[in-house]
């Protein structure tokens, strides 16, 4: 199986320079749909899934393989490699944005840009690290997941997303939780919460954007400014979105400030 049928990759667009869109966890490449028609005249987009999550195929899936965020970076640099993309425009929302900074950083001669929506490189407070969450909270939040996926899914759904008074948003995350693969998403949840990429930001040499929401429970303030004072020469930018997933609740801002770092 190629890394593009198992990925469910679709490339779209007009341009030569690859954009590479990267969902976050319990999302697929849908997430996207408010944003890359912005950037389909000018540039090739590169769209998939991550395995266990949309139309992947997860017959070659184990736990063992998927043991840390570095497996999916992995799979990235295979879709790279596949595609023979050079010069990646790379955009990274919440988990991925973490997965695009292990991608660079392994072959870093790929990528022009990244783009980190909502990164956070450790959700554990740790003595002056704050990560939003001790680690009590962390592994109560596993432990529910684990024992009952959909209902947790349902409830944290729009406390993830944020802008309450626009519950359809919620509702299209809870809907995109529940459809994936309860199984890896299970264990996806448990590599991501529990993930320590804190040493790895400062290896970055890729021209980096923070965008950081306001209100996001997921990913604080506290945690976007940390990984920006760690990747030397990145771009901090505090949006006006509320909540984790601005490229549904925000997209024409998120795709301004996207264009507005890309071309320049």
């Amino acid at each position: 199986m190629t890394a593009t049928q198992k990925h469910n990759v679709k490339v779209l667009g007009n341009g030569q320079q690859p954009m590479l869109f990267a969902h976050g966890y319990g999302c697929d490449q849908k997430m996207w749909r408010f944003i890359t028609p912005a950037f389909q005249d000018e540039y090739k987009i590169i769209l998939f899934d991550h395995i266990g999550f949309g139309a992947s195929d997860t017959s070659t899936y184990t736990i063992a393989k998927y043991s840390s965020l570095n497996s999916y970076a992995d799979d990235i640099l295979a879709i790279c490699e596949e595609l023979d993309l050079r010069d990646i425009i790379y955009v990274g929302h919440s988990v991925s944005a973490m997965i695009g900074v292990l991608a660079s950083n392994k072959q870093p001669e790929r990528f022009s840009k990244l783009v980190l929506i909502g990164p956070s490189p450790c959700y554990i407070n740790d003595g002056d690290y704050t990560g939003g969450f001790t680690e009590e909270s962390i592994l109560g939040l596993i432990k529910s997941l684990e024992s009952d996926y959909l209902t947790w899914a349902k409830t944290m759904a729009p406390v993830i997303m944020g802008n309450p008074d626009r519950p359809e948003l919620g509702e299209e995350l809870s809907n995109s939780f529940c459809s994936s693969d309860i199984e890896v998403a299970k264990d996806f949840a448990r590599v991501t919460f529990l993930s320590d990429n804190r040493s790895d930001l400062a290896t970055v040499t890729t021209d980096t954007l923070i965008l950081q929401c306001s209100e996001d429970v997921i990913a604080p303030e506290v945690v976007g400014n940390y990984v920006h004072q760690h990747i030397a020469g990145s771009r901090f930018e505090q949006m006006n979105a509320i909540g984790h997933c601005p490229n549904l609740s925000a997209p024409d801002e998120t795709i301004g400030r996207i264009k507005n770092f890309i071309k320049n």
